[in-house]
């Protein structure tokens, strides 16, 4: 059986908070902790696929939201996934007043700070769950 915390990031197309959300999720998953976690394509669950649902059905997972729609947390929560923590990309931005984080395609030196800030908060909480 597969114990490692599942990570789920929005999609957030377009918008810089989803892309803050992904490169946070990917610099976790991929650096900071990668034999405990692994992500899983939001799109895939929002979708039914079968093989995203087992994945994530009855498992620890974090979810990192760009958005107050919570739409990562939400589809989580609907294929049957244990969200143990619900991060939001817009708590952690908050605390960078009047910066600029970049675009929907490409992140700045703002940006990147506040992604690794994302990331270090989802690795504690991966550890935790450990």
């Amino acid at each position: 059986m597969n114990t490692k915390v599942k990570v789920i990031p929005c999609s957030g197309i377009g918008k810089v908070f989803g892309l803050m959300a992904r490169e946070a999720v990917l610099k976790t998953v991929h650096e900071l902790c990668p034999d405990k976690s692994e992500t899983v394509c939001l799109a895939y669950i929002v979708t039914g696929d079968k093989e995203a649902k087992e994945k994530i059905e009855g498992c620890d997972c974090i979810t990192v939201d760009g958005c107050p729609k919570m739409c990562a947390s939400k589809n989580v929560l609907i294929t049957g996934g244990i969200v143990k923590e619900a991060i939001k990309v817009l708590d952690t931005v908050k605390e960078h007043k009047g910066k600029q984080f970049g675009t929907p395609t490409q992140l700045d030196a703002d940006g990147k700070e506040v992604i690794n800030e994302i990331a270090v908060k989802i690795a504690k909480k991966i550890n935790e769950i450990s």
